[in-house]
């Protein structure tokens, strides 16, 4: 394992416009989401092919998201980076 590896260009964190959602993509390949004071609303583990990422949290539930233009597309939301 490279441990001087860059980590992936969607690792960090990405936030609504109104900053109530934020998601921070772990460079281990897991991610913490906050809603509003709710801090770890959702935690899990995403993985990343292109600019697709496939998330499946720790209930079990999955969702995806896509990065187009620099901007987070995850199912209903648009998150921007922080």
């Amino acid at each position: 394992m490279n441990t001087n590896a860059a980590p992936h260009p969607f690792v960090g964190i990405w936030v609504t416009a109104d900053g109530h959602i934020r998601q921070e993509l772990l460079p281990d390949g897991r991610y913490d989401e906050a809603r509003g004071n709710r801090q770890s609303a959702y935690t899990g583990s995403y993985t990343v092919t292109g600019n697709h990422i496939d998330y499946v949290d720790d209930t079990g539930f999955t969702a995806t998201g896509d990065v187009r233009d620099g901007v987070l597309f995850h199912e209903h939301l648009v998150l921007y980076r922080a």
